[in-house]
Protein backbone atom coordinates (compact mmCIF):
# COMPACT_ATOMS: atom_id res chain seq x y z
CA UNK A 1 0.00 0.00 0.00
CA UNK A 2 2.91 2.49 1.14
CA UNK A 3 4.67 1.86 -2.17
CA UNK A 4 1.56 2.73 -4.24
CA UNK A 5 0.82 5.64 -2.96
CA UNK A 6 4.63 6.69 -3.53
CA UNK A 7 4.68 5.36 -6.98
CA UNK A 8 1.36 7.48 -7.22
CA UNK A 9 3.07 10.40 -5.85
CA UNK A 10 6.08 9.83 -7.97
CA UNK A 11 4.37 10.30 -11.11
CA UNK A 12 2.15 13.16 -9.81
CA UNK A 13 5.43 15.28 -9.55
CA UNK A 14 6.80 14.17 -12.99
CA UNK A 15 3.62 15.17 -14.58
CA UNK A 16 3.51 18.91 -12.62
CA UNK A 17 7.54 19.18 -13.36
CA UNK A 18 7.32 22.85 -13.72
CA UNK A 19 4.64 23.69 -11.07
CA UNK A 20 6.00 27.61 -11.38
CA UNK A 21 4.57 27.49 -14.86
CA UNK A 22 1.62 26.36 -14.00
CA UNK A 23 0.04 22.87 -13.65
CA UNK A 24 -1.07 20.65 -16.83
CA UNK A 25 -4.83 21.30 -16.73
CA UNK A 26 -6.27 18.00 -15.64
CA UNK A 27 -3.93 17.85 -12.72
CA UNK A 28 -4.80 21.64 -11.58
CA UNK A 29 -8.38 20.74 -11.72
CA UNK A 30 -7.22 17.40 -9.60
CA UNK A 31 -5.73 19.84 -7.17
CA UNK A 32 -8.59 21.84 -7.34
CA UNK A 33 -10.75 19.34 -5.71
CA UNK A 34 -8.31 19.15 -2.45
CA UNK A 35 -7.11 22.48 -1.61
CA UNK A 36 -8.26 25.67 -1.80
CA UNK A 37 -7.29 27.61 -4.87
CA UNK A 38 -6.10 31.18 -4.11
CA UNK A 39 -6.26 33.71 -6.81
CA UNK A 40 -5.86 37.38 -7.49
CA UNK A 41 -8.37 39.14 -9.48
CA UNK A 42 -8.32 43.13 -10.89
CA UNK A 43 -10.25 45.50 -9.97
CA UNK A 44 -9.21 47.71 -12.92
CA UNK A 45 -11.13 51.24 -12.81
CA UNK A 46 -10.96 54.50 -14.61
CA UNK A 47 -11.65 58.23 -14.21
CA UNK A 48 -15.66 57.63 -15.37
CA UNK A 49 -16.44 55.40 -12.54
CA UNK A 50 -16.39 52.59 -15.17
CA UNK A 51 -15.09 48.67 -14.62
CA UNK A 52 -13.28 46.77 -16.82
CA UNK A 53 -14.27 43.26 -17.48
CA UNK A 54 -13.24 40.76 -19.52
CA UNK A 55 -15.20 37.46 -21.24
CA UNK A 56 -15.56 34.03 -19.72
CA UNK A 57 -17.32 30.88 -21.39
CA UNK A 58 -16.08 27.74 -19.79
CA UNK A 59 -17.60 24.97 -18.54
CA UNK A 60 -17.11 25.26 -14.84
CA UNK A 61 -18.27 28.86 -14.47
CA UNK A 62 -20.23 29.48 -17.82
CA UNK A 63 -20.56 32.37 -19.99
CA UNK A 64 -20.09 36.08 -18.69
CA UNK A 65 -18.58 38.84 -18.05
CA UNK A 66 -16.03 38.57 -15.06
CA UNK A 67 -13.26 40.37 -12.82
CA UNK A 68 -9.80 39.17 -14.89
CA UNK A 69 -8.27 37.45 -12.71
CA UNK A 70 -5.51 34.68 -12.32
CA UNK A 71 -4.37 32.03 -9.87
CA UNK A 72 -1.20 32.00 -8.41
CA UNK A 73 1.53 29.95 -9.21
CA UNK A 74 4.07 28.08 -6.98
CA UNK A 75 6.91 30.60 -6.01
CA UNK A 76 4.90 33.10 -7.97
CA UNK A 77 4.54 36.50 -5.77
CA UNK A 78 1.56 38.34 -5.73
CA UNK A 79 2.84 41.16 -7.83
CA UNK A 80 4.21 38.88 -10.54
CA UNK A 81 0.57 37.15 -10.82
CA UNK A 82 -1.15 40.95 -10.96
CA UNK A 83 1.22 41.85 -13.89
CA UNK A 84 1.57 38.47 -15.65
CA UNK A 85 -2.59 38.65 -15.64
CA UNK A 86 -2.96 42.20 -16.86
CA UNK A 87 -0.94 41.05 -19.70
CA UNK A 88 -2.57 38.30 -20.17
CA UNK A 89 -6.01 39.13 -20.19
CA UNK A 90 -5.73 42.49 -21.43
CA UNK A 91 -2.43 42.99 -23.39
CA UNK A 92 -2.18 45.81 -20.57
CA UNK A 93 -0.03 47.19 -17.64
CA UNK A 94 -1.36 48.42 -14.33
CA UNK A 95 -0.58 49.57 -11.28
CA UNK A 96 -2.11 48.55 -7.72
CA UNK A 97 -2.87 49.23 -3.95
CA UNK A 98 -0.61 47.29 -1.52
CA UNK A 99 -3.75 46.18 0.09
CA UNK A 100 -6.18 44.01 -1.30
CA UNK A 101 -9.27 43.26 -0.57
CA UNK A 102 -9.76 38.93 0.26
CA UNK A 103 -12.87 37.34 -0.87
CA UNK A 104 -13.98 33.74 -0.13
CA UNK A 105 -16.23 31.44 -2.88
CA UNK A 106 -17.59 28.36 -1.60
CA UNK A 107 -19.49 25.99 -3.75
CA UNK A 108 -21.16 23.56 -1.90
CA UNK A 109 -22.09 21.50 -4.59
CA UNK A 110 -19.53 21.71 -7.36
CA UNK A 111 -16.34 20.16 -6.38
CA UNK A 112 -14.06 21.36 -9.07
CA UNK A 113 -12.82 24.56 -8.35
CA UNK A 114 -15.41 24.70 -5.78
CA UNK A 115 -13.52 26.89 -2.64
CA UNK A 116 -11.53 29.51 -4.08
CA UNK A 117 -9.89 32.84 -1.84
CA UNK A 118 -9.71 35.66 -3.91
CA UNK A 119 -7.47 38.65 -3.04
CA UNK A 120 -9.01 41.35 -4.89
CA UNK A 121 -6.47 44.73 -5.91
CA UNK A 122 -8.00 47.98 -6.87
CA UNK A 123 -5.67 48.81 -9.99
CA UNK A 124 -5.21 51.39 -12.33
CA UNK A 125 -4.44 51.02 -16.36
CA UNK A 126 -0.32 52.36 -17.00
CA UNK A 127 -1.04 51.19 -20.39
CA UNK A 128 -4.24 50.97 -22.86
CA UNK A 129 -5.74 47.13 -23.05
CA UNK A 130 -4.85 45.87 -26.71
CA UNK A 131 -7.64 46.94 -29.59
CA UNK A 132 -7.52 43.74 -30.72
CA UNK A 133 -9.09 42.27 -27.56
CA UNK A 134 -11.74 44.51 -27.38
CA UNK A 135 -15.93 43.49 -27.75
CA UNK A 136 -17.10 46.10 -29.50
CA UNK A 137 -20.46 45.19 -30.56
CA UNK A 138 -23.15 41.84 -30.00
CA UNK A 139 -22.21 39.04 -27.90
CA UNK A 140 -18.55 39.20 -26.39
CA UNK A 141 -16.22 36.55 -27.01
CA UNK A 142 -13.74 34.45 -24.80
CA UNK A 143 -11.20 37.21 -23.90
CA UNK A 144 -12.79 40.50 -25.04
CA UNK A 145 -13.12 43.19 -22.92
CA UNK A 146 -15.40 46.06 -21.86
CA UNK A 147 -15.90 48.80 -20.25
CA UNK A 148 -18.86 48.75 -18.16
CA UNK A 149 -20.51 51.67 -15.84
CA UNK A 150 -22.83 49.44 -14.01
CA UNK A 151 -23.04 45.88 -13.10
CA UNK A 152 -24.18 43.48 -16.28
CA UNK A 153 -26.47 41.13 -15.93
CA UNK A 154 -24.64 38.58 -17.09
CA UNK A 155 -21.98 38.61 -14.65
CA UNK A 156 -21.07 34.99 -14.12
CA UNK A 157 -22.24 33.90 -10.54
CA UNK A 158 -18.88 33.47 -8.92
CA UNK A 159 -18.80 37.02 -9.15
CA UNK A 160 -21.71 38.55 -7.95
CA UNK A 161 -20.19 39.95 -4.69
CA UNK A 162 -18.67 42.36 -7.11
CA UNK A 163 -22.14 44.03 -7.62
CA UNK A 164 -21.16 46.09 -4.86
CA UNK A 165 -18.52 48.44 -6.46
CA UNK A 166 -20.86 49.28 -9.44
CA UNK A 167 -23.16 51.16 -6.33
Amino acid sequence: MQRDREEALAVLDSWASEPGAGLPLELFLFVSRLVPMVNVDLLIGDDQGRILLTWRDDEIFGAGWHVPGGMIRYKETLEERIRATALEELGAEVTFGANPIVQQLIEPKRRVRGHLVALTYRCRLVSQPSEEMRSKAGEPKRGQWRWHASFPENMIVAHQSYRRFFE
